[in-house]
């Protein structure tokens, strides 16, 4: 077997890969020597098939597994004695197209090397950790806006009319062509005008009534709703409204605190005052990280393979297009252009990402599988009553747990990166450090 290199300009490498027709042979005679054992024919005992009559039946085939393990077993051979990591996959094609048996197999070969990356000195690193106490101000916010969402409804002078974000309690019969229908009718029914819960067109109607009022309501049912003997028909509902009440904030008191989980007003607050410094914290984080990455990316520079620049900058084109294109939920469309402005952030997300990727390896930073099951427990959440389902998808798709352990190494990374770098901490207001994330994400 023979490799000659024919490309080695900048990260391009290309080799042409010889394999002889000897070598060939002899690995398809291993393969049948191999076999030979195990074969059955009719007419000869079990393992007593002669070789030629092996090679006659099985030879063909076998040839070709032969061809694949070899041009496999050059390359890795390649990859283990240059010390090449190609970018991505390499291309690989057969180039003597009209081989028969006898012939040497030539295949070319070519591919991006990843860069040699060079030592970077973490602790020549600066950072400074924004650090924000939840004081009683932050605490009481939170606690009336708890106090809002928790919101009970008392009744309204008699007579004054209903507005939207009230509360009225109802009985409703509907009808259709004149005769009511299954579930189209209930007795002291609260509902919140504006909620948007019932038929649209429905609850607009009712603002202005006044306890006492009778007043028939008509809408159209749309044309998808799910009871098909009524998409698309008109219905008359006839309600009497018995109460109308406003909204009004939920005390703030020990009974509130039991609503959330919490014995008692006090331990409510102090686990407002924990959830919110640990927002704070998540912020600060960023912050720093974004300075860590901005830093990095000033003290290293090396060559960067143009394939992987080339699809980052499509990914980043392409999911920006969507952003301003929301309407468009598929993938046909015109194809984006990457602009000058698209390339630099990908140079940048690609240095990093090498970076990165060295400095982990380096650190044997790992996830663990306790990690990835956590992770992709907390996205199967977001599919209620699909969890399992979405659990196993991940399981049994490579690319999706690549994608989901990526984030997972690159923070490990970063924190080990946190730890051998400068830090010190520096108090800031809650205002502080909403200025500063704006002007993160401004950037």
């Amino acid at each position: 077997m023979q490799v000659t290199e024919t490309l080695n300009e900048g990260l391009k490498r290309g080799y042409a890969i010889t394999v002889t027709a000897a070598e060939l042979e002899a690995k398809v005679g291993e393969k049948l020597a191999e076999a030979q054992p195990e074969v059955e024919m009719k007419g000869f005992r079990k393992g007593k098939v002669p070789m030629a009559l092996l090679k006659k039946q099985f030879g063909q085939r076998l040839m070709g597994e032969a061809m694949q393990e070899s041009i496999d077993g050059a390359m890795n051979k390649h990859f283990e004695d240059s010390g090449d990591r190609p970018a991505m996959q390499p291309d690989v094609k057969m180039t003597n197209e009209d081989w028969k048996e006898g012939d040497d197999v030539q295949v070319d070969m070519s591919y991006e090397a990843l860069p040699v990356i060079p030592e970077v000195d973490l602790s020549s690193v600066t950072l400074e950790k924004l650090v924000v106490k939840a004081d009683d101000a932050a605490i009481t916010e939170a606690l009336e806006n708890l106090a809002e969402t928790a919101q009970d409804f008392e009744s309204r002078k008699k007579g004054t009319k209903a507005k939207d974000g009230d509360q009225i309690t109802m009985d409703f019969l509907g009808k259709v062509d004149g005769e009511p229908f299954e579930g189209g009718a209930a007795e002291d029914y609260p509902l919140v005008l504006g909620s948007n819960s019932f038929i649209p067109g429905f609850e607009e109607q009712l603002v202005g009534v006044t306890t006492g009022e009778e007043k028939d309501v008509t809408v159209n049912f749309p044309d998808d709703y799910q009871a098909e003997h009524l998409a698309g028909k008109e219905a008359v509902f006839a309600c009497t409204i018995k109460d109308v009440k406003k909204p009004v904030a939920a005390k703030i008191d020990d009974e509130l605190a039991k609503k959330f989980g919490a014995e008692d007003l006090a331990a409510l607050k102090t686990q407002i005052g924990e959830r919110l410094e640990a927002e704070y914290a998540g912020a600060s984080r960023a912050i720093m990280k974004r300075s860590l990455l901005d830093q990095l990316d000033a003290l290293v520079s090396f060559d960067l393979p143009p394939s992987l620049v080339s699809a980052e900058a499509g990914q980043i084109a392409h999911s920006l297009w969507h952003e301003e294109n929301p309407d468009v939920e598929g993938h046909d469309h015109p194809e984006v252009e990457p602009t000058d402005e698209h390339n630099k952030l990908a140079e940048r997300r690609v240095r990093l990402g090498l970076l990165l990727a060295e400095l982990g390896g380096k650190a044997e930073v790992e996830v663990s599988d306790a990690e990835m099951t956590q992770a992709i427990m907390n996205q199967a959440r977001q599919y209620p009553g699909q969890e399992r389902e979405f659990f196993e998808f991940v399981q049994k798709n490579p690319q999706m747990q690549q994608q989901m352990r990526a984030p997972l190494f690159e923070d490990k990374v970063v924190d080990y990166a946190f730890e051998l770098a400068k830090t010190s901490d520096k108090e800031v207001s809650k205002d502080d450090l909403q200025k500063a994330v704006e002007a993160l994400e401004e950037e």
